[in-house]
């Protein structure tokens, strides 16, 4: 998930915000009228997370759709993040229209009611949801509700310095995880003092986009039962990827070495980025992240690959971790019909996701759009449409616990990457039974 986006909802939060599966308005809500307003008129409140130049895109886009539906007035509140939302919606307010950054929100959202099934609207208006990958349609829907919509999508794949990897003999990345681990040696660097230099890899999880979702798709990780119930333990991608790490700290030098080179890592955003100046050689991240370095280091050479795959994994070369926003009617909306239509060209309108793509330069999410001759494609942002498209391309599914599940599993990641655990298999189950039993608390 994007850092700067996420939001990982545990108990605690969990229950100030009434994420139970049973919550009120899960039955009711706003539903589609028998048929569609001739002429949709009156005001929505829109609230979405964006800032500064980006809600201006936003905003480019409500002025478009007002200019098309005159009759509507939409009311934007930029900067309000999804526990704000929440709280909102919960204590009864009227938001018509939410876009969360997170679609690890998806699953409390729908089993709650918070934002209303929209099933009735799209298939009285004939939607092409053939237009969306399935991956990203899995991940708009929680048990056979579509309470969301795709707005964009963001997605991961390996970014690396052109130069860097020249001066070291190479004119291609890295395609397999032990390809990778040869090549981060080989370009790591260290100062007199044995502390690292210029690091060719972090293997470290932690670090910027460095995440156990973003890696899954290396060694096709499973997540989650069909069930709800985890699947971590007897999936064997996350043994692969989990050794594939330790054995290539081990590489460069340790744990303690690899997180005091973190400790002075350049902020994510700014032109500080370890990547941007150099400072790495290679690094995941998302598609976003061709935009920052046209306005941060415009210099800089680089260029975009997917994901490694690891041993006995290699025919997933190709595929990546897809994400994204997420958009959806609150169950207090008081014009549902305006409410939808807006949603609806948000997500489903070529010249709108277009725009939106360029401005904020994530991956637009219809396949119209991605074919569109006005979306401006680099070839580095080429790749992440390709990645987009892998039908092999997967997500962290839904869950009614939210991202606990993944939230769960980062504390035993972090004792594993110091060092701190020996009996990886035991490890893994322990992962499985207090997901298990996150699980079934949540369902009461």
């Amino acid at each position: 998930m994007r850092t700067r986006r996420s939001l990982l909802v545990v108990p605690a939060i969990a229950a100030v915000l009434g994420l139970t599966a049973c919550g009120g308005g899960a039955s009711g809500g706003p539903t589609a009228e028998a048929t569609a307003p001739a002429k949709l008129t009156g005001d929505i409140q829109f609230w979405h997370f964006f800032t500064d130049r980006e809600a201006d895109v936003i905003q480019s886009v409500v002025d478009d759709f007002e200019k098309a539906n005159p009759g509507v007035k939409v009311t934007v509140k930029s900067g309000q993040d999804d526990e704000k939302m929440r709280k909102a919606i919960s204590a009864g307010q009227a938001i018509d229209v939410g876009l969360s950054y997170s679609t690890d929100q998806v699953g409390p959202l729908c089993s709650s009611g918070d934002f209303a099934d929209l099933t009735s609207f799209i298939e009285r208006d004939k939607v092409d949801l053939t237009q969306i990958p399935d991956t990203v349609l899995g991940y708009t829907s929680f048990e056979g509700k579509r309470c969301t919509m795709p707005a964009l999508a963001d997605v991961y794949g390996l970014y690396y310095n052109t130069d860097l990897l020249a001066a070291a003999g190479y004119t291609e990345p890295p395609k397999t995880l032990a390809e990778l681990s040869d090549m981060a040696v080989k370009l790591t660097t260290f100062n007199d003092d044995g502390s690292i230099k210029q690091l060719g890899f972090m293997p470290l999880l932690g670090y910027y986009e460095n995440a156990e979702a973003h890696w899954a798709p290396a060694a096709d990780a499973q997540w989650l039962n069909e069930d709800g119930t985890s699947a971590i333990g007897s999936s064997p991608g996350w043994t692969a990827i989990l050794e594939w790490q330790k054995d290539l700290i081990d590489r460069l030098g340790g744990y303690q070495k690899l997180a005091d080179f973190q400790a002075a890592l350049g902020q994510e955003f700014s032109a500080e980025n370890d990547f941007q100046t150099g400072r790495v050689a290679m690094n995941i991240d998302g598609e976003y992240r061709t935009a920052f370095i046209d306005d941060q280091a415009p210099d800089l050479k680089y260029a975009t690959a997917p994901i490694p795959s690891a041993e006995g994994y290699e025919d997933s070369y190709g595929a990546g971790y897809i994400t994204g926003n997420i958009v959806g009617i609150g169950k207090g909306s008081k014009n549902p019909e305006a409410a939808w239509a807006f949603i609806k060209y948000l997500t489903m309108d070529t010249a709108a996701q277009v725009k939106l793509s360029n401005g904020l330069k994530n991956a637009p999410t219809t396949s119209d759009a991605i074919a569109s001759p006005d979306l401006e494609v680099t070839p580095q942002f080429q790749t992440f449409l390709d990645i987009f498209e892998n039908p092999q391309s997967s997500t962290t599914p839904p869950s009614a616990i939210g991202a606990e599940y993944q939230t769960i599993f980062g504390t035993h990641t972090a004792k594993w990457q110091q060092g701190d655990v020996t009996d990886l298999p035991g490890m893994l189950s322990q992962v499985d039974d207090e997901i298990d039993a996150a699980v079934k608390l949540q369902a009461g």
